[in-house]
């Protein structure tokens, strides 16, 4: 006869309760979703093409050579760390010393998560733009802070700057920015950046800003919040390889920041994943140094491909909001006599073969984004032609 035994664990859930509201991401879901259907994918912010060979290539030679396949070193490479420093001096003129200044991670994700938990204590309150990136409200739960959002409403998705000096309160630690800003597209002007930094600087509040998408603007121009009066001693920079050179499995990410900020992010990022990507570091050091001509035709086939498909979305009746950055275009599902994204989301597979992202995941205001779904345009022209095609069923 079994006996009977007390749960594992006794009664409490196994999930700690800060990610409990969490769970599965949804993207995860949506790309299962894809697979399940053979539905094309527009989900998910990844290329279905490879980025340049000559990348690639140098990615073989360094695995072939024994260059980076036992442990790099924890702050990266020498040469990548040069190359980060050499490209912040060459497009933005910020300088930064490769020994002290800068960090090399696994991928802008973990870049964030080491942020967050090492200039974080529990109870403090961080300012982020929304909708925002999944990973930064898990991260914050993580740290045990309190996330406060700043809302960027449709039509044209600005951040009020009234409303972000309401929002700060004496809990207030720092400000996540998140420019070209993921799913909305918009780019922060000139103006908005120095009303932003006016208030970091006389609230004396530290800044991280998530920029992996710096070289995927469309209109306007990417300026680093580093770069403005008083904020390069106070702002953790972030960015990635995988959006500009179109190799996102790669997971080489990278931090500029003072010394002292460097040093509090490296503490914590030494116990997640400690060192990471070790033959790929040496691929995207040389990526870094591509000349301007790979940047701006990259940057002009990916405006063709948004034009392609905001057009398709309009001619299949969708809201379009324009995105001036990034892979993702936003529409609003109103005009087809949509009111929920998530379920429009999880049905649309079956009803043309595509899959979306709804906006309401990226909201702690759900009414906000509840009629909003965003679409990934980083994919081979043939295959958004056809997702256009796909998608005209809807009318």
């Amino acid at each position: 006869m079994a006996l009977m035994s007390a749960p594992v664990g006794g009664s409490r859930p196994f999930l700690n309760r800060r990610l409990a509201a969490f769970g599965t991401t949804i993207f995860a879901e949506m790309s299962a979703l894809a697979a399940r259907t053979g539905s094309i994918n527009l989900g998910q912010g990844f290329p279905d093409t490879d980025g340049p060979a000559e990348i690639a290539e140098a990615a073989s030679r360094a695995v072939l050579s024994g260059l980076g396949n036992q442990y790099p070193p924890g702050p990266g490479i020498p040469e990548l760390r040069t190359a980060v420093a050499a490209h912040q001096q060459r497009f933005y003129g910020l300088p930064y010393d490769p020994d002290t200044e800068v960090l090399v991670t696994a991928g802008a994700t973990e870049a964030i998560a080491a942020a967050l938990l090492a200039l974080l204590e529990p109870g403090d309150e961080v300012i982020a733009l929304e909708p925002f990136y999944d990973s930064y409200a898990a991260c914050i739960a993580m740290a045990g802070a309190v996330r406060v959002p700043l809302t960027l409403r449709a039509p044209d998705f600005r951040p009020d700057i009234d409303a972000l000096q309401d929002a700060i309160t004496p809990r207030t630690r720092l400000l996540l920015l998140n420019t070209p800003h993921n799913p909305t597209g918009t780019v922060l002007t000139p103006a908005e950046l120095a009303a932003i930094a006016d208030l970091a600087v006389r609230h004396d509040l530290l800044v991280i800003t998530d920029e992996v998408y710096e070289h995927l603007v469309f209109q306007g121009s990417h300026i680093p919040l580093a770069s403005l009066p008083g904020m390069r001693e106070r702002t953790v920079t972030i960015s990635s390889a995988g959006k500009t050179f179109s190799f996102t499995g790669w997971k080489v990410g990278w931090v500029t920041a003072p010394p002292a900020l460097i040093t509090a992010v490296r503490s914590a990022k030494q116990f997640l994943t400690y060192v990471s990507s070790g033959p790929f570091q040496y691929a995207v050091a040389e990526a870094l140094a591509l000349p301007d001509t790979y940047y701006d035709a990259f940057r002009a086939e990916l405006a063709a491909k948004r034009d392609l498909l905001a057009d398709g979305l309009a001619a299949a009746g969708f809201e379009v909001y324009r995105p001036q950055g990034t892979y993702f275009i936003t529409t609003d599902i109103a005009p087809l006599g949509e009111k929920d994204g998530l379920a429009f989301c999880r049905a649309l597979p079956e009803r043309c073969g595509v899959v979306a992202i709804p906006n309401q995941v990226f909201y702690d205001d759900k009414s906000a984004g509840a009629t909003q779904v965003r679409w990934a345009f980083c994919k081979k022209t043939a295959v958004l032609e056809e997702a256009v095609t796909r998608l005209q069923r809807l009318t």
